[in-house]
Parts: C-alpha cells; sequence; structure tokens
C-alpha cells in the first residue's frame, strides 16, 4: 500500500513496542479545542449547574506570542452561558412583552368605547332622520284625509 505525503491516514495502535514512533507517539500533544457550549463543558467535567463553567475553559486556552511580541492567550467564546446579564435581558424582554400587552388591552378598551359611541350616534342620526320622513309622509297624508 502506496501512502502519499498529501494523504491522512487512520491508524490505531495496538501493541507499542520498545522504542517511540517518531512525531506519533514520542510527543504529547494536548486537545487544542474543548466544547464551546456551557452544558457541554459541564458534561466534559462532571459539573452542576450552580457551577462557573468559565473557569474550566482555561484547561483549553491557548497562549501564544503576538505580532507586537506580547505574550497573549485565547478562549472560545462560552455559548449558552446564564450571566446576570443574561438574566436581566430576559427580565427586561418579559417586561416590554407585559407593558404591551397592558397598552394593547387599554387601547382596544378605548376603542371598543368610541365604536359605541360611534354606532349610538348613527343610530340616533338614523332614528331622527326616520322621524322627520314620517313626520313629513304623515303631514303630506293629512290633507288627503
Amino acid at each position: 500500500m502506496l501512502i502519499l505525503s498529501d494523504q491522512v491516514l487512520n491508524a490505531a495502535l495496538l501493541l507499542l513496542g520498545d522504542n517511540d514512533l517518531p512525531g506519533l507517539t514520542d510527543i504529547e500533544k494536548p486537545r487544542m479545542r474543548g466544547p464551546k457550549r456551557a452544558t457541554k463543558i459541564r458534561k466534559l467535567f462532571n459539573l452542576t449547574k450552580e457551577d462557573d463553567v468559565r473557569k474550566y475553559v482555561n484547561t483549553y486556552r491557548r497562549s501564544f506570542v503576538s505580532a507586537t511580541g506580547k505574550k497573549r492567550s485565547k478562549a472560545p467564546k462560552i455559548q449558552r452561558l446564564v450571566t446576570p446579564l443574561t438574566l436581566q435581558r430576559k427580565r427586561q424582554r418579559v417586561a416590554v412583552k407585559k407593558q404591551r400587552v397592558a397598552k394593547a388591552k387599554t387601547e382596544a378598551a378605548e376603542y371598543q368605547k368610541l365604536l359605541a359611541l360611534r354606532i349610538k350616534e348613527q343610530r340616533e342620526h338614523r332614528s331622527e332622520s326616520l322621524a322627520k320622513k314620517r313626520a313629513s309622509r304623515a303631514s303630506i297624508a293629512k290633507p288627503e284625509a
């Protein structure tokens, strides 16, 4: 079997001899990437919901020297992390939603009042016009009799 330099080989070591394999078993490479999602980090480190996940991300934090020559470190941004800020935003969303519902309710009540008033005015106007018609018909009908 011929393996080229640009090919990937999936292999499992079944039996390790006395000597190390160069580039494979002689060096130990730490896992560079860990999970980003908070629940997955909890699962990986066997944490409860009360434990702070941010402390455990440092286990796969990457240190390097920047282009300016300073030592820097990077860690992935944790997704779905429940912080006081996210809880505050959620409370704010719920409060705004409640305000919207209350405002819509009051506006609907005002509109119903206005609609009832307009309908009442229409009925009065209609009854007045019908009364005028009846009166005019009655006055026309009286001289003939």
